[in-house]
């Protein structure tokens, strides 16, 4: 990504960012786990990765592309992004690990995914800065915040927030233990 801009102050495009980063971490990870033989430990990091890739989906999809695709400027640029979400989801939902010809699909598609990653912060992103107004930054923002109901917890999901004591939205343990504790 470019770092003259000035896009990646920006709070949302700083998420955008974390989640590309987390992504290709796993996805990496996936990979050296295959070189190494070890398919299992591969299929949990590609489940883990399927499952950051959707939500990060949804709020580009739902927020930024949604606002920027109003632009007909933009429209057929983001519609191939999409399509690229959508080629890898199906990849992602019918891989199987176990079969040396996915595995080879699934490594080209990491590399795919770095190219499609540099699309969206080379060019969309530092696209928005000018094209979008307050009301579409809120409505971005807004969809992700709805592709991300864990993040007004700091990432920490309410049904886990016990074993965080400390984070937004934590219950220390000691408060949960004694507030399903039967009375004594």
């Amino acid at each position: 990504m470019c770092h003259y801009c000035g896009c990646r102050e920006i709070s949302l495009i700083k998420d955008f960012i974390a989640e590309h980063e987390r992504a290709t971490d796993l996805a990496g990870e996936a990979v050296r786990a295959l070189n190494r033989g070890s398919v299992a430990d591969a299929h949990g990091l590609v489940r883990d990765m399927a499952r950051a890739l959707r939500a990060h989906w949804q709020g580009e999809e739902h927020g930024l592309f949604a606002v920027m695709r109003q632009d007909d400027e933009y429209a057929e640029y983001i519609a191939a992004l999409e399509r690229e979400h959508r080629d890898l989801d199906h990849l992602l939902d019918t891989l199987d690990l176990d079969d040396a010809g996915d595995r080879r699909r699934f490594v080209e598609a990491v590399e795919e995914l770095h190219s499609h990653i540099a699309k969206e912060e080379n060019g969309l992103f530092p696209a928005s800065l000018t094209a979008l107004d307050g009301e579409d930054w809120n409505r971005s923002m807004a969809a992700w915040r709805e592709a991300h109901p864990d993040a007004m917890t700091g990432g920490v999901r309410p049904e886990d927030a016990a074993e965080y004591p400390g984070r937004f939205g934590a219950v220390p343990r000691s408060r949960r233990e004694r507030s399903t504790a039967p009375p004594g």
